[in-house]
Protein backbone atom coordinates (compact mmCIF):
# COMPACT_ATOMS: atom_id res chain seq x y z
CA UNK A 1 0.00 0.00 0.00
CA UNK A 2 1.12 3.64 -0.83
CA UNK A 3 0.66 5.81 2.39
CA UNK A 4 0.35 9.89 1.47
CA UNK A 5 0.46 12.36 4.60
CA UNK A 6 -2.13 15.36 4.31
CA UNK A 7 -1.91 18.79 5.21
CA UNK A 8 -2.81 17.36 8.60
CA UNK A 9 -0.08 14.77 8.73
CA UNK A 10 -2.08 12.48 10.91
CA UNK A 11 -4.74 12.05 8.76
CA UNK A 12 -3.63 9.61 6.10
CA UNK A 13 -4.50 8.86 2.71
CA UNK A 14 -3.99 5.45 1.41
CA UNK A 15 -3.97 3.60 -1.81
CA UNK A 16 -4.03 -0.20 -1.48
CA UNK A 17 -2.08 -2.69 -3.83
CA UNK A 18 -4.86 -3.82 -6.87
CA UNK A 19 -4.25 -6.74 -8.52
CA UNK A 20 -6.57 -6.46 -11.84
CA UNK A 21 -6.65 -8.83 -14.79
CA UNK A 22 -9.39 -9.21 -17.34
CA UNK A 23 -11.56 -11.06 -14.72
CA UNK A 24 -11.70 -7.78 -12.72
CA UNK A 25 -9.39 -6.95 -9.82
CA UNK A 26 -8.36 -8.05 -6.22
CA UNK A 27 -7.38 -5.88 -3.25
CA UNK A 28 -7.04 -6.40 0.58
CA UNK A 29 -9.28 -3.94 2.12
CA UNK A 30 -7.67 -4.19 5.34
CA UNK A 31 -4.53 -6.43 6.84
CA UNK A 32 -3.68 -5.56 10.56
CA UNK A 33 -0.16 -6.15 9.68
CA UNK A 34 0.36 -4.18 6.60
CA UNK A 35 -1.58 -1.15 7.86
CA UNK A 36 1.04 -1.33 10.97
CA UNK A 37 4.09 -1.62 9.23
CA UNK A 38 3.17 0.95 6.60
CA UNK A 39 1.33 3.68 9.15
CA UNK A 40 3.67 2.74 12.32
CA UNK A 41 0.13 2.79 14.01
CA UNK A 42 -1.17 0.03 15.97
CA UNK A 43 -4.86 0.65 16.18
CA UNK A 44 -7.91 -2.35 16.80
CA UNK A 45 -11.04 -1.76 15.05
CA UNK A 46 -14.34 -2.55 17.14
CA UNK A 47 -17.13 -1.93 14.68
CA UNK A 48 -17.35 -1.91 10.85
CA UNK A 49 -20.43 0.38 9.34
CA UNK A 50 -21.95 0.90 6.32
CA UNK A 51 -23.64 3.57 4.64
CA UNK A 52 -25.29 4.14 1.96
CA UNK A 53 -26.41 7.81 0.54
CA UNK A 54 -28.19 9.66 -2.53
CA UNK A 55 -26.65 12.27 -4.62
CA UNK A 56 -26.49 15.43 -2.17
CA UNK A 57 -26.28 14.05 0.95
CA UNK A 58 -24.06 15.48 3.46
CA UNK A 59 -23.65 13.90 6.62
CA UNK A 60 -21.25 14.99 9.12
CA UNK A 61 -19.52 16.43 10.62
CA UNK A 62 -19.41 13.71 13.45
CA UNK A 63 -17.31 12.70 16.38
CA UNK A 64 -17.39 11.23 19.81
CA UNK A 65 -15.70 13.95 22.55
CA UNK A 66 -14.72 10.79 25.32
CA UNK A 67 -14.30 8.05 23.65
CA UNK A 68 -12.94 9.65 20.28
CA UNK A 69 -12.68 7.46 17.48
CA UNK A 70 -10.54 6.68 14.78
CA UNK A 71 -11.86 5.68 11.03
CA UNK A 72 -10.70 3.90 8.10
CA UNK A 73 -13.45 4.72 5.56
CA UNK A 74 -13.59 3.48 2.28
CA UNK A 75 -16.19 4.15 -0.73
CA UNK A 76 -17.02 0.80 -2.10
CA UNK A 77 -20.02 2.61 -4.47
CA UNK A 78 -20.09 5.84 -6.33
CA UNK A 79 -18.16 8.66 -5.02
CA UNK A 80 -17.94 11.51 -2.08
CA UNK A 81 -16.12 14.50 -0.74
CA UNK A 82 -14.67 13.02 2.72
CA UNK A 83 -13.70 15.74 5.39
CA UNK A 84 -11.92 15.43 8.64
CA UNK A 85 -11.78 18.77 11.17
CA UNK A 86 -9.49 18.30 13.73
CA UNK A 87 -11.13 18.45 17.14
CA UNK A 88 -7.86 18.03 19.16
CA UNK A 89 -8.09 20.65 22.15
CA UNK A 90 -4.27 20.91 22.17
CA UNK A 91 -3.45 20.89 18.69
CA UNK A 92 -1.65 23.23 16.27
CA UNK A 93 -3.95 22.06 13.72
CA UNK A 94 -7.10 22.78 15.68
CA UNK A 95 -9.76 23.68 13.66
CA UNK A 96 -7.97 23.01 10.47
CA UNK A 97 -10.00 20.56 7.99
CA UNK A 98 -8.63 18.23 4.94
CA UNK A 99 -10.32 16.16 2.43
CA UNK A 100 -9.95 13.83 -0.39
CA UNK A 101 -12.36 12.10 -2.33
CA UNK A 102 -12.73 8.76 -2.06
CA UNK A 103 -14.40 6.63 -5.37
CA UNK A 104 -15.04 3.39 -6.02
CA UNK A 105 -12.56 4.00 -9.00
CA UNK A 106 -9.64 5.13 -6.91
CA UNK A 107 -9.87 2.69 -3.95
CA UNK A 108 -8.61 5.19 -1.94
CA UNK A 109 -8.90 4.68 2.01
CA UNK A 110 -8.59 7.59 4.51
CA UNK A 111 -7.37 7.59 8.10
CA UNK A 112 -9.25 9.47 10.17
CA UNK A 113 -7.71 9.61 13.53
CA UNK A 114 -9.83 9.79 16.74
CA UNK A 115 -10.11 13.53 17.82
CA UNK A 116 -11.36 14.45 14.23
CA UNK A 117 -14.68 15.40 13.42
CA UNK A 118 -15.83 13.89 10.07
CA UNK A 119 -18.30 13.98 7.40
CA UNK A 120 -18.58 13.36 3.49
CA UNK A 121 -21.26 14.32 0.74
CA UNK A 122 -21.99 12.42 -1.88
CA UNK A 123 -20.99 13.70 -5.23
CA UNK A 124 -22.10 10.50 -7.87
CA UNK A 125 -25.63 9.01 -7.99
CA UNK A 126 -25.63 6.80 -4.96
CA UNK A 127 -22.57 6.15 -2.55
CA UNK A 128 -21.77 3.35 -0.16
CA UNK A 129 -19.17 4.15 2.05
CA UNK A 130 -17.97 1.70 4.30
CA UNK A 131 -15.54 2.43 7.58
CA UNK A 132 -14.16 1.12 10.46
CA UNK A 133 -13.83 2.44 14.11
CA UNK A 134 -11.54 1.96 16.83
CA UNK A 135 -14.27 2.25 19.46
CA UNK A 136 -17.74 1.30 19.71
CA UNK A 137 -20.42 3.97 19.04
CA UNK A 138 -21.65 5.55 22.36
CA UNK A 139 -24.76 8.12 21.15
CA UNK A 140 -24.54 10.11 24.36
CA UNK A 141 -20.85 10.93 23.32
CA UNK A 142 -21.41 11.77 19.94
CA UNK A 143 -21.25 15.73 18.93
CA UNK A 144 -21.54 17.35 15.47
CA UNK A 145 -20.24 20.19 13.68
CA UNK A 146 -22.12 22.66 11.52
CA UNK A 147 -21.02 21.20 8.05
CA UNK A 148 -21.43 25.05 6.83
CA UNK A 149 -19.67 26.82 10.02
CA UNK A 150 -18.26 30.09 8.16
CA UNK A 151 -14.75 29.85 10.61
CA UNK A 152 -14.14 26.31 9.25
CA UNK A 153 -14.46 27.62 5.60
CA UNK A 154 -14.87 23.80 4.14
CA UNK A 155 -14.34 24.16 0.56
CA UNK A 156 -17.68 21.84 -0.17
CA UNK A 157 -17.72 20.84 -4.19
CA UNK A 158 -21.40 22.06 -4.94
CA UNK A 159 -22.91 25.05 -6.33
CA UNK A 160 -25.30 27.24 -4.68
CA UNK A 161 -28.14 25.83 -6.84
CA UNK A 162 -27.66 22.20 -5.59
CA UNK A 163 -29.98 21.37 -2.79
CA UNK A 164 -27.90 19.81 0.29
CA UNK A 165 -29.89 17.38 2.04
CA UNK A 166 -28.57 16.65 5.40
CA UNK A 167 -30.48 14.98 9.05
CA UNK A 168 -32.72 17.11 11.80
CA UNK A 169 -29.60 15.70 14.06
CA UNK A 170 -26.76 17.77 11.78
CA UNK A 171 -29.17 20.46 10.84
CA UNK A 172 -29.07 21.47 13.98
CA UNK A 173 -25.51 20.83 14.75
CA UNK A 174 -23.48 23.01 17.14
CA UNK A 175 -21.10 25.66 15.73
CA UNK A 176 -17.15 25.12 15.84
CA UNK A 177 -16.37 27.41 18.24
CA UNK A 178 -18.79 26.36 20.85
CA UNK A 179 -18.47 22.52 20.03
CA UNK A 180 -16.73 20.63 22.68
CA UNK A 181 -12.61 19.98 22.12
CA UNK A 182 -11.33 16.31 22.55
CA UNK A 183 -8.32 15.83 24.91
CA UNK A 184 -6.77 13.40 23.69
CA UNK A 185 -2.80 13.93 24.74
Amino acid sequence: MHITSLAIPDVLLITPKIFSDERGFFMESFNQRDFAAATGLDVTFVQDNHSRSKQGVLRGLHYQVKQPQGKLIRVTQGEVFDVAVDMREKSSTLGMWVSAVLSEKNNHQLWVPPGFAHGFYVLSEYASVQYKCTQYYRPSDESCVRWNDESLDISWPMNDREKVVVSKKDAGATGFHRAPRISIY
